[in-house]
């Protein structure tokens, strides 16, 4: 009996070295890739972002100059978001925002809206959504170039009664047999317009300030 408890002793010992070394080596690791790893995903977040800007039309790191958006009906926002503030020689030309549009087809559709100085759109992403694959998804630029006709485009063009799919009477192409997607993207972008005439001094001061 006492060399089997000596054995299972032993045993037992063995494995828990075996454990702490395992342990030891999977924290080192992770302390080793960790700065790695979170400097890939803030240089692809930036790029991502970058998407709805001109390009060559900023010079400033988006992600350290980004600042808190407030939960705010225009935006469709329910908790706090982003706001990426980009700058030319320090000087702001534009602005990336953070949106929801909260009635699509199967939920929420979160995009990213780029706007600039004079108040024109310079871009439009899409970030996440579940719409249908094959017939809603087509909003996603991996899809298509459906997103990119909001390039150019502004409170005052078109008016605000063309704001809509052709189908409405609006001047936005959408897929036929998917209005409520397009319709749900069309409406977020001109409430993100709506909301940066509203906050335009704000959104573009140099240094960050609260939004209201």
């Amino acid at each position: 009996m006492k060399a089997l408890a000596r054995d299972i002793l032993s045993t037992s010992l063995t494995l828990l070295v075996f454990a702490v070394v395992a342990a030891g080596l999977l924290a080192g690791t992770h302390g080793l890739t960790r700065e790695t790893i979170e400097a890939t995903e803030r240089a692809a977040r930036q790029a991502f972002i970058s998407q709805t800007l001109p390009a060559g039309g900023f010079d400033n790191d988006l992600i350290a100059d980004a600042r808190p958006l407030p939960a705010d009906t225009l935006l469709g926002l329910k908790r706090p978001g982003q706001a990426y503030l980009a700058k030319k020689a320090g000087a702001p030309v534009a602005v990336v925002l953070e949106v929801i549009a909260p009635d699509g087809y199967s939920g929420e559709i979160r995009l990213l809206v780029g706007i600039l100085a004079d108040g024109s759109v310079s871009g439009v992403r899409v970030t996440e959504h579940r719409e249908t694959p094959g017939l809603g998804d087509y909003i996603d630029k991996a899809r298509g170039d459906w997103i990119d006709q909001f390039a150019g485009k502004s409170l005052a063009n078109p008016p605000a009664a063309a704001w809509r799919v052709r189908k409405d009477g609006g001047r936005f192409d959408y897929l036929a047999g998917a209005t409520i997607t397009p319709r749900a993207v069309v409406k977020a972008v001109r409430k993100a317009l709506e909301y940066f005439a509203a906050h335009r001094d704000t959104l573009f001061a140099t240094s960050p300030k609260e939004t209201p």
